[in-house]
């Protein structure tokens, strides 16, 4: 039975053509999954299931998820974090090596403040964000923010402040990065990068090209999921920054 898969161009780029056209046949691909993301079993028979392929400074491992969780995409990580990968898609300490495969996931939404909307992005990752160097499963993704710039928000009733030397890139409509500045005054970096840009409402990207800057949230796992109307969006943005478990910055727009 044909698998509902989808490999990306970037995938097929790593893997080549003829592992691509051999995973989209059905061959080397898998009935039954543990998706990468949310670790739920998945089936590539019965549900659009994307090819994940982490990449490392030697080796990569090829992993799936649900569509509905992640896009198909190459995650670069280092060689530890791959083996940590490889351990948790082979079933072998999945707790321990969640942590290591987190992505980044941020969702486009206008913000009501003042009685005027704002463009905003919201970051969750799809798994707890562990400092640099420590183990453990301990979450450090605000905190690590914070030390960035990013201040702690109890409410959301005003515009937070601007965060200089950060930025969103917008180009041709579309939401390519978040950037961060470099090291040593050098350009600035992607803090995250879209693997295929996302495409953004207009009423967003006017918003957007009307302010000059976005509003970036950011929540730990768990905090807002995904949500399917703004007004909804809005309803977890509050409950977060009420548990305390939200930050958030002005960044300005680069692009348009």
């Amino acid at each position: 039975m044909p698998r509902m898969l989808e490999v990306s161009d970037e995938v097929r780029a790593e893997i080549g053509d003829e592992e691509a056209d051999r995973l989209l046949a059905g061959v080397n691909a898998p009935g039954g999954y543990d998706c990468t993301s949310c670790r739920t079993p998945g089936d590539s028979e019965q549900e659009r299931t994307s090819t994940v392929l982490f990449v490392g400074d030697e080796t990569a491992v090829l992993a799936f998820a649900h569509a509905t969780c992640l896009p198909s995409q190459v995650v670069q990580v280092t060689e530890e974090q791959l083996r940590g990968a490889a351990r948790s898609i082979a079933g072998d300490s999945p707790a321990q090596a969640a942590p290591e495969q987190a992505v980044l996931g941020v969702t486009s939404g206008l913000i009501l403040l003042g009685g005027e909307l704002h463009p905003a992005l919201v970051v969750e990752p799809t798994a707890p964000i562990a400092r640099p160097g420590t183990t453990g499963a301990g979450d450090d993704f605000l905190p690590l923010l914070i030390e960035q710039g990013f201040m702690p928000l109890p409410r959301i009733d005003s515009v937070p402040p601007v965060l200089h030397g950060w930025s969103v890139l917008l180009a041709m409509g579309q939401l390519h990065a978040i950037l961060q500045p470099g090291t040593a005054g050098g350009s600035p970096v992607a803090w995250w990068q879209a693997h295929q840009a996302l495409q953004v409402a207009d009423a967003w990207r006017a918003a957007a090209n009307k302010r000059q800057q976005v509003l970036m949230f950011a929540a730990p796992v768990g905090s807002i999921g995904r949500q399917p109307r703004e007004d909804l969006l809005r309803d977890a943005l509050d409950k977060a920054a009420a548990n305390g478990k939200l930050v958030a910055a002005t960044l300005p727009l680069a692009g348009t």
